[in-house]
């Protein structure tokens, strides 16, 4: 009989994970990430015990050991298979091993196994990463600590094994997680934004350049672990320089000093100010299953399908005219609104908003490949560059197979991606970003996706930057051996990362520069940053390990698309990389052996798969139902909730009534008395859509019965006022922007294009009396706007 003691799954298996305690110390934009896993044996029996967890898709992993006792077992870097072999090995001769390897599939998975844990043993893991901090559209950095991971959907026909996900509800998690950091930086921090509790920022010197922030106790893991750090004067160019392993050959990368430029690429208002009347705007939006859930627990009414229409209905109503559009939206299959990109008029406007109001999250499964590839087989339209969004929950098993097309239609259009949800794939979505020359915006938490859309779009219409080439200046004998991929987009406020390693020396300078030239709308532009050679103290080997992860990256990229068509060097050169420098790779593992002291273990092993948290209703969509419970049922409401999501078991379960399985769909439900039920009433449209919903696509407002109604008023009030000599055209859309200036400008970042384009209209009208116009809509809704602020 099962000792089920300690720790419990949902099937009353025990669970030898007791805790997760993180330490987090960031240094102006790098972190380093050091997880403890205290593993207890309660069981009568030895295990293995198996967890499969999210980390950030672009972290350098580079230290996995346990500690038995009062022993440590440094884990080596090894071929895979062979890491795999010798894990097995040592088990079937009663040692104990541990292993720990990447996921083939997708960078951002790890499978940790733990073998050998006699009854009553402990074990205590450490596992240490480093990663550099995303900039966000804000001027914040972004730190993420993945701590839900949802089941991946792996399409048919492709590549590579699956990833086994052991995922249970949020509340059902049965370890705990620890988590504290210190903060580290050459200016002052001045916040630190969570979506989770966070205690109070606690300063450590008098300038507020160092800091401590914990985690309030009692994380429920239904979210991610996100820390927005916000520095005083932020995003200034650096480059650091740091000596090479002083046990490392000469002439290797480990070896030899690394330089980490980081650049911030500042352009002229004037091109800022300016938008581009042009290109061809694809929308790709993910209908699969889990798109159904809620964005949030405050809002449950707004689910990630129904944001995502309302997100589209702002992109719609701020593109210029001009340009070219279309929409795609996948789920098992995918559709489009037209068969190719059509030009952006009132007409096709209106048929594309008719389509969008239509789309729930119907479509299946997350197939994003098919449509990739069927939207890089349309031909480019000449003079219009080519920009995709991409909106996903981001739950795919496919992850490399996918960046590798992106890659590949790198030189056709630039892709800007939008994760969803908690458990969106960081590799995914980052990795469609940076292999299409675009941004990648994470929207989680309560975070409104829509500001996050319209930053981007933002981005997009910016003039695109060409000619991007990068120069050294180094004293004699010194040379640079560039290890990071050619930078192939610049965004104003976006980071630019460059790896050098450096050999050689110079008994003089001790100076080196970086240029990095390009041209921005037909001008040449340069950036240029100096920097000391004289190697930074206190950095141990993080800035060595994140080049290596960036080498190691690219060179798998370039493994896969040579495939079949060469002898394996560039894998060999890859384990020779990740063996050398440390850092994990998708060829290689980390293998830990317990030879010391001769114990052997008893008995079989009892392997017990380790949890984590994961988001429900995957890949079903369900209709609405009407559970009748029988009086004499004794049941737990969300324990009903749990199930029906869940597939796991209430308390009470009756033969009437079945859970359904979220990866055979809505067909399995059925559910004791079940009905199928109208659907809840939606609540009143939000005032803003409201408003937007009417503009035409030239930028104007009609005035109408409708107009009136989103201003609060009457027709008659609204006509009355109007002044004698102006349109009512022009009547009405000076009305909306005094509205959109007046009652919201919280949500600017929403409006604002659709403002421009408004106001761009307005002035090509030439119409007279706009001041007296602008005081009579000022008396109308109780304003007192300036023209100037209306941008007319």
């Amino acid at each position: 009989m099962m000792n089920c003691c300690g720790l419990i799954t949902v099937q009353k298996e025990p669970v030898p994970l007791q805790s997760i305690e993180v330490e987090l110390e960031v240094r102006d934009h790098v972190a380093t990430v050091v997880s403890t896993l205290k593993y207890q044996n309660k069981e009568d029996k030895p295990v293995e015990a198996v967890f499969v967890f999210p980390l950030p898709g672009d972290a350098a992993v580079c230290h996995f050991s346990a500690v038995i006792g009062q022993k440590e077992i440094v884990a080596e870097v090894k071929e895979k298979q062979e890491a795999r072999e010798e894990y097995d090995d040592a088990l079937s001769s009663g040692q104990q091993a541990f292993l720990l390897e990447e996921s083939e599939q997708s960078p951002d998975i790890f499978s940790m196994k733990v073998g050998g844990l006699a009854p009553g043993e402990s074990a205590s893991i450490r596992l240490e990463y480093v990663t550099e901090l995303a900039v966000q559209a804000d001027d914040g950095l972004r730190f993420c600590l993945p701590a839900v991971l949802n089941p991946r959907y792996q399409p048919q026909g492709s590549e590579g094994a699956s990833v086994q996900v052991f995922s249970v509800p949020a509340s059902l998690v049965p370890y705990t997680l620890c988590f504290c950091g210190r903060l580290f930086s050459p200016r002052p921090i001045c916040k630190v934004e969570s979506s989770c509790s966070l205690e109070p920022l606690q300063y450590l010197n008098t300038d507020q350049t160092q800091a401590t922030v914990k985690l309030a106790a009692g994380h429920k893991f239904d979210r991610d672990v996100e820390l927005v750090i916000y520095y005083k004067d932020a995003h200034q160019p650096t480059a650091v320089v740091e000596a090479g392993q002083t046990s490392a050959e000469t002439g290797t990368l480990m070896g030899d000093p690394v330089v980490m430029v980081s650049l911030y690429p500042e352009f002229p208002q004037s091109v800022m100010s300016s938008v581009a009347s042009c290109g061809e705007f694809v929308f790709l939006l993910d209908r699969s299953g889990s798109m159904g859930p809620s964005v949030n627990s405050k809002e449950r009414h707004q689910t990630r399908i129904s944001s995502a229409r309302d997100t589209l209905l702002l992109l719609l109503k701020s593109l210029p005219m001009g340009c070219y559009f279309n929409i795609y939206s996948f789920g098992s299959s995918f559709e489009h609104i037209f068969p190719q990109s059509v030009e952006y008029s009132q007409k096709t406007m209106k048929q594309a908003l008719k389509k969008v109001e239509e789309m729930e999250a119907n479509l299946g499964g997350t197939e994003i490949l098919k449509p990739l590839k069927h939207i890089y087989s349309q031909h480019c339209i000449p003079n219009q560059p080519r920009q995709l969004f991409v909106f996903t929950d981001g739950a795919v098993g496919n992850t490399k197979e996918i960046l590798d097309v992106v890659k590949k239609n790198s030189g056709s259009h630039r892709c800007f991606s939008f994760g969803i949800g908690q458990g969106a794939s960081s590799a995914l979505i980052n990795g469609l970003a940076k292999e299409g020359g675009g941004h990648a915006q994470f929207i989680r938490g309560t975070d409104r996706m829509q500001p996050k859309v319209m930053q981007s779009l933002r981005f997009a219409l910016q003039p695109a930057v060409e000619d991007i080439s990068v120069t050294w200046g180094l004293p004699k004998g010194v040379s640079v051996t560039v290890l990071s991929p050619p930078i192939t987009s610049i965004f104003q406020g976006h980071r630019s990362l460059i790896y050098g390693q450096l050999t050689g020396q110079s008994s003089e300078a001790t100076e080196g520069s970086v240029t990095v030239k390009y041209s921005l709308a037909g001008r040449p532009s340069q950036n240029q940053l100096h920097f000391s050679l004289k190697p930074a103290e206190d950095t141990g080997l993080t800035v060595h390990r994140l080049a290596a992860r960036t080498l190691i990256r690219s060179l798998e990229m370039e493994d896969r698309e040579l495939r079949g068509r060469q002898d394996g060097g560039i894998k060999e050169k890859v384990m020779q990389l990740s063996v050398q420098s440390g850092v994990s790779s998708c060829f290689t593992a980390f293998i830990a052996v317990n030879k010391a002291d001769g114990k052997v273990i008893q008995g079989p092993l009892v392997r017990r798969n380790v949890p984590t948290a994961g988001l429900r209703y995957r890949y079903a969509y369900v209709k609405p139902i009407l559970c009748v419970v029988p009086a004499s049922c004794e049941l737990d409401l969300m324990a009903i909730h749990d199930c029906l999501e869940w597939n796991v078991a209430p308390k009470e379960k009756t033969k009437d009534m079945t859970c359904f399985d979220p990866f055979k769909g809505a067909s399995s439900l059925d559910v004791i008395g079940c009905k199928e039920a109208t659907a809840p009433k939606q609540p009143p449209r939000d005032p803003l859509l409201q408003l937007v919903s009417l503009q035409k696509a030239s930028g104007c407002w009609i005035l109408d019965p409708d107009l009136a109604a989103a201003l609060g008023k009457t027709s008659e009030e609204v006509e009355k006022s109007k002044p004698a000599m102006v349109t009512s055209e022009v009547w009405a859309t000076i009305l909306a922007l005094i509205w959109l200036h007046g009652f919201k400008m919280d949500a600017k970042e929403e409006w604002e294009l659709l403002a421009m384009k408004a106001a761009s209209w307005l002035r090509a009208q030439n119409a007279p009396c706009v001041p007296e116009c602008v005081d009579a809509g000022n008396a109308l809704l109780g304003c007192s706007l300036q023209k100037d602020a209306l941008m007319l």
